[in-house]
């Protein structure tokens, strides 16, 4: 029997490297303390679930001791831009025999344990689920088996991926669950949205 996967998305916590857009207002030492924050609460609400974790990573730096608590496997993010980079990893968890997979990145305060066992809990009858995000990205990406598509031809980092992904996951006739809209934490306002301290 497959077991489910959970990706996590993340960067190297470093200095001038993470929530660049968050550093313009607040500068580069607080965006780094906001976005450890962060990750440690993602991390945190995937350790309690019974499945393979697995981090992609990007950025310099040895994140061992960092993920060591959470019992993740730990590989490099591999492609050119984020749609292979996310396609590489859904095919390396799929092909290790991992069904369903769910991905998430770290800037999302609003995700819990009990999302993530939501997310897996609607792929036992639909295709693929999808977290919306209010920029109109997405914060959640799940999916039964194998589908590139949702990968390819999207316009990332823009308001549309959401809709997008979800128009092509229509036309190729996939079963969607929608799960709740929330912030990811990109900017000031997000940050205060969310109520970060």
């Amino acid at each position: 029997m497959s077991k489910a996967q959970l990706i996590i998305f993340l960067r190297r916590p470093e200095l001038g490297k993470v929530k660049t857009r968050l550093a313009a207002t607040i500068g580069p030492e607080r965006a780094l303390e906001v976005y450890s924050t962060l990750l440690h609460h993602t991390l945190k609400c995937a350790a309690e679930l019974d499945l393979e974790r697995v981090a992609w990573t990007t950025g310099n730096g040895d994140v061992t001791e960092l993920l060591a608590p959470y019992d993740f496997v730990v590989y490099e993010q591999r492609g050119n831009d984020l749609g292979e980079r996310m396609e590489f990893a859904f095919d390396h968890a799929f092909n290790t025999g991992n069904s369903p997979v769910v991905i998430i990145g770290t800037d999302c305060p609003g995700i819990t344990q009990d999302l993530l066992e939501q997310a897996l809990y609607a792929l036992q009858d639909h295709d693929a689920v999808l977290g919306p995000a209010r920029d109109g990205g997405y914060y959640l990406l799940g999916l039964k088996r194998p589908f590139n598509l949702v990968f390819r031809g999207m316009k990332w980092s823009t308001e549309t991926v959401a809709r997008d992904t979800v128009k092509v996951l229509k036309e190729h006739a996939l079963t969607l669950h929608l799960l709740p809209v929330l912030i990811d934490v990109d900017t000031e306002q997000d940050r205060r949205d969310t109520g970060l301290a």
